[in-house]
């Protein structure tokens, strides 16, 4: 069966061939003089390279529009971010797996509030631009609930909502004969994995996890840590932890009391995963944990009495590095993983206070150096760095 990346290289065997036999024709017939078969030969191949040349033209304005559409959906899905956010560095990038696509799966985003700055990064079930729908369902509801919810918890449900239309939606268009009404249990299967933070004025930082891995933060060394702020990165807890085919239990009606859903505080975990396999974590680069996430959103419903978990503080100089897992499960030809962490340090190394597009870019060109260009995941980056005044 032929496929479709082997037509090209079909057509281009069929056109070389009978351009082939045309000349061997002209050239060859008995009794016509040498001169006429190259006159006609010469002519034939001017006609076949004006014609190439329109063919060209043609096909390289079709990709030049392309471009445009693919750019513009780019901006109106990850609209550019501001280099500044109410005293906060910003920068950030995504990479698709999708060969030519600009866009995917992936999803970030970060907006001033009354409440602070609100951060989300997540990443849809899938890669690429099938992913498209869902990604742009899910980060419309963040930019609007970001502004309007009092709470994170309130912003993660506007989200689950819209991610709930979304399945819905796509159910009926698939499967029009089995969802004629709005169905319960659309056949439709999506999830997203996503990371909401809010980092307050005085530099507080709170989170709600939805199966995403936790960011990494870059302190300098000779900063002290909270107690319940960050951890060695090879002491993080697994982002796999949570068991998705197990829903999540609700908790317990009445007051809400201290429990996975109400956590006001950070814990030091063991080791557990890939991560702890890894060497000791470079010095100054460490995960800001918050604790076991929750499943993903679609898997399971959002609990009630859900309260963001408290984070430690981000102080002065201090920068969080937001990532999608198409980071570190990216794989070399060896197969083995990107080592986000020891990057991280190497740039830090090299040069002691980066910039957040500085981080951005070096991160960016060491992935692509480790896959060799061939990525299997989307990847998102983001970068926020604290300028503010102690």
């Amino acid at each position: 069966m032929i496929t479709r990346g082997e037509m090209p290289q079909l057509r281009r065997a069929g056109v070389l061939a009978w351009g082939g036999a045309a000349v061997s024709w002209e050239l060859f017939t008995p009794g016509r003089p040498l001169w006429a078969g190259l006159a006609s030969c010469a002519a034939f191949l001017l006609l076949a390279a004006g014609c190439a040349q329109h063919v060209r033209r043609g096909l390289k304005a079709r990709l030049r529009r392309s471009q445009e559409i693919a750019g513009a959906a780019q901006r109106a899905l990850l609209r550019p971010l501001p280099g500044r956010i109410e005293g906060l560095a910003v920068a950030a990038a995504q990479l698709s797996a999708s060969r030519g696509a600009a866009v995917g799966g992936d999803l970030y985003e970060a907006v001033p509030t009354p409440h602070g700055v609100r951060v989300v990064i997540g990443d849809v079930r899938g890669h690429g631009l099938p992913a498209l729908a869902a990604a742009a369902a899910v980060l419309g509801a963040f930019r609007e609930a970001a502004y309007d919810e009092a709470s994170l918890a309130g912003v993660l449900r506007r989200m689950e909502r819209a991610l709930g239309r979304h399945v819905r939606e796509r159910a009926r268009a698939e499967h029009p004969s089995a969802c004629q009404a709005a169905p319960e249990s659309p056949s439709a299967e999506e999830f997203v994995t996503v990371l909401l933070l809010e980092i307050g004025r005085d530099g507080a930082v709170t989170a709600l996890n939805c199966g995403h891995p936790w960011p990494i933060l870059l302190r300098r060394p000779d900063e002290p840590l909270e107690p319940c702020g960050a951890v060695p990165y090879a002491a993080a807890p697994s982002r796999n932890r949570v068991v998705l085919s197990v829903p999540a239990p609700r908790p317990p009606a009445g007051p809400a009391r201290a429990g996975p859903w109400t956590r006001r505080g950070c814990a030091f975990r063991p080791a557990a995963g890939r991560e702890a396999e890894e060497a000791p974590a470079p010095e100054g680069v460490r995960v800001l944990d918050g604790g076991d996430p929750l499943p993903p959103l679609g898997v399971v419903p959002v609990p009630d009495g859900l309260v963001a978990g408290e984070c430690g503080q981000l102080l002065p100089g201090d920068v969080l590095f937001l990532h999608t897992d198409g980071a570190e499960d990216a794989r070399d030809a060896a197969g083995r993983f990107f080592p986000l962490p020891r990057v991280l340090a190497g740039l830090l190394a090299r040069q002691p206070a980066p910039t957040p597009a500085r981080l951005v870019a070096g991160v960016h060109a060491a992935l692509l150096r480790h896959t060799g260009g061939r990525l299997t995941d989307d990847v998102a980056l983001l970068v926020l760095r604290s300028d503010r005044c102690a």
